[in-house]
């Protein structure tokens, strides 16, 4: 398999018209007539993903975020005074690494729908972008769940996410309808709102918005950006697979500590 016939079959599956106008997804950097010798799934392309990939034997890293959405201004070595993308181009193709990026063409499909509550044990029935067409690709997810309180939910998604949490909201709310968006919530609070959601789980949101969610009624329970998204990972892997890439030349990169938090014992 070459790279572009990998390439043609992830944008075939995730479709470029479905990311949005702002996003860089496909091919950041390759040659699309190199036979696939192996990929790396991860969800950033960094440096140290770059030399990972080079390491393992593979020559593609696909990856959730996009190496850049704007270009840099040149592609040189790692400095202080360059974007980290900047050297992560110039690795990639100093070490005859292809970077494939599907970024919010796969947040909007049915896989990225279910696979952050199904870690829960929950199904989607819609997306939350388009609560009321569940056929169309849409971010986010909404869920119903049996009642329970916001305190023993959010201990239980700290746990399976595998993160340290920051929770808005009464710990003895009730719950019954939670949404999910990976990443970044930005507007989509409102959304939660309009179609009665009791909680969003989410990567991150400005202390502003989450404020005025929460006195609102919409409890948020914050699991970090990159924790909220690296069971996308996942997808990326499979999809390989689907493509007809040996299983045992696929490998996940797991997601490194880029954050931690103090605690009496020390960092988690």
């Amino acid at each position: 398999m070459l790279v572009s016939e990998l390439l043609s079959y992830l944008l075939d599956r995730f479709p470029r018209e479905d990311a949005e106008a702002w996003d860089h997804v496909g091919l950041s950097v390759g040659d699309p007539d190199a036979e696939v010798k192996g990929v790396a799934c991860a969800l950033d392309a960094t440096v140290d993903a770059i030399f990972r990939t080079a390491e393992s034997g593979a020559n593609v890293l696909l990856t959730h975020h996009p190496v850049y959405i704007s270009a840099p201004d040149c592609f040189a070595p790692a400095s202080s005074v360059r974007p980290s993308s900047s050297a992560a181009v110039y690795e990639a193709a100093r070490h005859g690494v292809s970077v494939i990026s599907l970024h919010t063409n796969l947040d909007r499909s049915k896989e990225a729908r279910q696979a952050l509550p199904a870690l829960m044990g929950l199904s989607a029935f819609s997306s939350l972008e388009h609560v009321t067409e569940p056929d169309v690709p849409g971010l986010g997810a909404v869920c119903e769940i049996e009642q329970t309180f916001l305190g023993d939910f959010a201990s239980t998604a700290q746990s399976v996410f595998d993160t340290s949490a920051h929770v808005w909201g009464d710990a003895a709310s009730s719950v019954c309808r939670v949404a999910f968006m990976g990443g970044s919530l930005g507007d989509f609070g409102e959304q939660a709102l309009a179609c009665n959601c009791d909680v969003v789980v989410t990567g991150e949101l400005g202390y502003h918005r989450a404020q005025d969610l929460a006195l609102r009624g919409l409890s948020v329970v914050l699991l970090g950006h990159d924790r909220s998204e690296q069971p996308f990972c996942r997808i990326l892997a499979d999809a390989t697979a689907n493509a007809g890439v040996a299983q045992d030349r696929i490998d996940i990169i797991p997601l490194p500590h880029q954050w931690w938090v103090p605690t009496q014992g020390g960092c988690a």
